[in-house]
């Protein structure tokens, strides 16, 4: 039994659609809502050609002229929405084209930006510190120097340059003018204390003669000497930087909180990784024995021409004394360069600067690469006029020796212990 619709005809009357049908079909005219049904000539109408169409009743429509207020519908009987919708996204109510991208946020990509790259700076410079940290050469046990002075205020620094040859080939040495002598000898020493009231660099010439007191021997662990009286420089030719310090602080009474030494190579090496130092030379100089041969005037040196204006003695009258001078303002200058944004923010200088003097310092077994940055901010501060920077005072000389004032040398030892402002000067 079938039950049609009324108005429907059951017969074989042509083609049918919809369900059953063996020919789907669109469904024309009954799903679209805007073509009236039953019209002249239309699918279904008494001028038409098939199947009379059901009745079916039409939902009310829109007026699109009046201003109605329902959305535009498309026809289909979904009641789906396109193009503009009020109150949805890409409506009259966001002020866009439906489908379109908003407007980026420029103030939220720069805050990223730079988030990233601060993070990237901070992991950069945690990561490296602790790379150059771990590959200082920390050499010198100062646990085993006896009889040490009290602590004082503020840091005090020994510098020692040597005249060290290890590493270097024949090549090298000819070039730098270094020689071949074995072993090593210091070839400049210098104190920097750096406290609240300023930075002092000071010079301890060589020649100087001193009392080179008992200590313990860095190897046999046994005491020994006292040795007497003899130059500052034999007391690390005869036992090494534990003896060195123990005669300054025996002669000084200025206790030595860190040690720092650098050999020829790693001096040169250290004045071409930063492209050469600029310096001032008031009057040009000659030496065959160092290799200079200087005019006067503002220039930059590479390592090679360095490390001849710092071991030049004979060229001066004043001999070890001009050239204690010329050691100071070179480092100086050195330690102003490598503290410039030019060299730190340039990988492509810093790290190789880095590489060349961590592989030629050595320091105590209690130094940080901190207390390092410190000395070279210190040593920069006495170059920019923010220190001081003098000999130790001389009273004169004796068979080649030359002798230290001991009252100058008693006042100004106090003034760095108790990190009070330098009066004394030197020569």
């Amino acid at each position: 039994m079938t039950d049609w619709p009324e108005g429907w005809s059951g017969g074989d009357q042509g083609p049918r659609y919809g369900r059953g049908s063996a020919s789907p079909q669109p469904e024309g005219a009954r799903v679209m809502r805007q073509v009236r049904r039953g019209g002249r000539g239309g699918y279904g109408s008494p001028g038409g050609s098939g199947p009379s169409a059901p009745p079916h009743r039409i939902p009310p429509q829109p007026s699109y002229v009046d201003g109605g207020d329902q959305g535009y519908d498309s026809g289909y009987n979904t009641g789906q929405v396109y193009g503009r919708r009020a109150g949805g996204p890409g409506g009259p109510d966001d002020g866009h084209a439906y489908g379109s991208r908003p407007a980026p946020n420029w103030g939220r990509r720069i805050k990223l930006t730079a988030i990233t790259l601060v993070t990237i700076l901070l992991v950069t410079t945690v990561v490296t510190y602790f790379w150059a940290d771990s590959q200082l050469n920390r050499e010198v046990d100062l646990s085993k120097v006896i009889d040490r002075p009290e602590p004082g205020e503020g840091t005090t620094y020994l510098i020692v340059g040597s005249d060290s040859r290890e590493g270097m080939s024949d090549e090298q040495k000819k070039r730098l003018h270094t020689g071949s002598a074995a072993g090593k000898r210091t070839d400049s020493m210098m104190l920097l204390h750096v406290g609240s009231n300023g930075d002092t660099l000071i010079s301890l010439p060589r020649d100087s003669a001193v009392t080179i007191p008992q200590f313990r021997g860095s190897e046999s662990g046994r005491l020994r000497g006292p040795l007497g009286t003899n130059k500052l420089n034999a007391a690390y030719a005869y036992d090494g930087p534990e003896l060195l310090v123990r005669t300054v602080e025996y002669n000084t009474g200025l206790r030595i909180d860190h040690y720092v030494e650098i050999g020829f190579a790693g001096f040169a090496n250290i004045v071409d990784a930063l492209g050469g130092v600029e310096i001032t030379i008031e009057k040009g100089f000659k030496d065959k024995y160092s290799g200079a041969d200087f005019q006067a005037g503002k220039q930059t040196l590479d390592g090679q021409q360095a490390l001849a204006f710092v071991r030049t003695r004979y060229a001066f009258a004043a001999s070890d004394l001009q050239r204690t001078k010329n050691q100071q303002k070179f480092l100086s200058a050195l330690a102003n360069q490598a503290a410039t944004p030019s060299t730190i923010m340039n990988p492509f200088k810093l790290y190789p600067t880095l590489n060349a003097g961590l592989d030629s310092l050595i320091v105590d077994k209690d130094m940080s690469l901190w207390d390092l940055a410190a000395m070279f901010w210190a040593m920069k501060n006495v170059s920019g006029g923010d220190g001081t920077s003098m000999n130790m005072p001389i009273a004169g000389s004796s068979g080649g020796n030359l002798i230290w004032d001991k009252a100058k040398v008693r006042k100004l030892m106090d003034e760095l212990r108790n990190d009070q402002k330098v009066t004394v000067t030197g020569d």
